[in-house]
């Protein structure tokens, strides 16, 4: 069965099993990754192809490369190329003032559904939403990454053209996703030539008190900062 927009219609528990499978095999690979690939590579088996298949074929490559090797273009992939950034609000405001405030937007989010994150990771890792759209609060977890789909698409069209072995990975999870629409694929077209903002300005923001577990729940809800045609 298919949606109106070309995807697979998932049953929830399709969704969790992508979602948290991706969530998994995402992460820094280590030998807890590699731990989990049998589990994920069952689990896998209740899913339509154009969201198993990707699961798989990523598995194949994590189980048959050396882990240095991995671990090395891991690093070389995520960290060093701007167009290849997990922190899913990276793509639409870079460094700048308007990143602090998307990335309180992020926590506000998680606040509301009862869920108390780390201080150790920030809210937008793709890592992070994932694992909380599966275990938590699975229509939030959605709209946070519709909320930010050109940059998604971005981080899987750049992948794809380095042959990465991660590709495979963001292909899956947008395969839960609707279909693109036009004013959607000139967002992505749009960033793909213009980049990530660039103003280095920190961020600050993030820190503040009024959004820290315990701040009043009349709490006005910060906008969402958001590319064209998102959630729509």
């Amino acid at each position: 069965m298919s949606t109106r927009r070309g995807r697979p219609a998932l049953a929830p528990e399709q969704l969790t099993v992508a979602w948290q499978s991706v969530s998994l095999l995402l992460d820094y690979p280590d030998e807890t990754v590699l731990a989990h690939a049998d589990m994920v590579r069952s689990a896998s088996l209740v899913l339509p192809a154009a969201v198993g298949d990707p699961i798989r074929d990523f598995l194949e490559k994590l189980t048959s490369t050396p882990l240095a090797e991995l671990q090395a273009d891991y690093v070389e992939t995520f960290d060093n190329r701007r167009r290849c950034n997990l922190f899913l609000t990276y793509f639409a405001h870079g460094d700048t003032r308007k990143r602090g405030m998307a990335l309180l937007r992020f926590k506000q989010t998680y606040l509301s559904a009862g869920f108390e994150l780390d201080d150790k990771e920030l809210p937008d890792h793709l890592c992070v939403v994932l694992e909380f759209a599966a275990t938590i609060d699975r229509t939030a977890g959605r709209d946070l990454m519709l909320d930010h789909r050109a940059g998604l698409e971005l981080l899987r069209l750049s992948l794809r053209d380095m042959s990465s072995p991660w590709f495979s990975l963001i292909d899956a999870v947008t395969a839960t996703l609707p279909t693109l629409r036009g004013e959607e694929r000139d967002a992505v077209r749009r960033l793909a030539v213009e980049g990530p903002p660039e103003e280095e300005v920190g961020l600050a923001p993030f820190a503040s008190p009024q959004f820290s577990p315990g701040a009043s729940s009349s709490t006005t809800l910060l906008p969402m900062p958001s590319f064209p045609g998102a959630r729509t």
